[in-house]
Parts: structure tokens; sequence; C-alpha cells
């Protein structure tokens, strides 16, 4: 990756990371057209801190999502672009963060938290 260090993604409980090649050259890719800083709040998450955090998805465990912090509408609107651009088909938009994952099998679609 060239817009990020892959520790940016580590699991923040045991410091493990298992992203997927295709979500490291597709977020970089996004952060490429941005240019905006994509600050990463959570990238892979292991099975317990998957479950610390109250979420039932396996995107994050999987290595195919992050969420990146994004708190003002100009930020978000390139962020959001880029991802799209990019070929991300899942997008979560939440007051503070954006998430993006490339789940295969899973519907396109954007959402709010």
């Amino acid at each position: 990756m060239n817009n990020f260090k892959l520790e940016e993604f580590n699991c923040p409980c045991c410091g493990h990371n298992k992203m997927t090649q295709e979500f490291q050259d597709m977020i970089d890719e996004a952060r490429r057209i941005a240019v905006v800083p994509f600050h990463i709040n959570s990238g892979y998450r292991c099975e317990k801190h998957n479950k610390e955090v109250g979420s039932k998805s396996v995107n994050h465990t999987s290595g195919q999502a992050a969420d990146i912090r994004c708190t003002d509408g100009q930020s978000r609107f390139k962020i959001i672009h880029a991802l799209m651009r990019a070929g991300f088909k899942r997008i979560g938009i939440a007051k503070t963060f954006i998430h993006a994952d490339c789940v295969k099998d899973s519907p396109t679609s954007i959402w709010f938290y």
C-alpha cells in the first residue's frame, strides 16, 4: 500500500492483521482518489474484539472492512465518492466514521448507523 502502513489496520486487542490484498488495493486506490487523509478507526478485528464491540458481522473479522474516521461533510463527500470509484459497493455512514467493505456475496448497499 502506498497511502497506509499495514499496521494501521491491526486489531487493537491482539495486534493481528489479516486484511485481504483485494481490500488493501481498493482502500489504497480510494485514498489516492480522495486526496484527503483516511484515519482508520477499526480495521481487522479478531473474533474476541468483534464480540466486544458488539458486532455480529464477519466484515472486519474476514479482513475485508475498515471504519474511516470522518466528522465533516466535505471530507465525508470526498471519501464516499472515492470509495465508490475504487469499487466499494458496501458503505455505512455514521456521525463520526464511514464503514467500507468488499465482502463478496453481500448485497450492494449504503446504510446509516
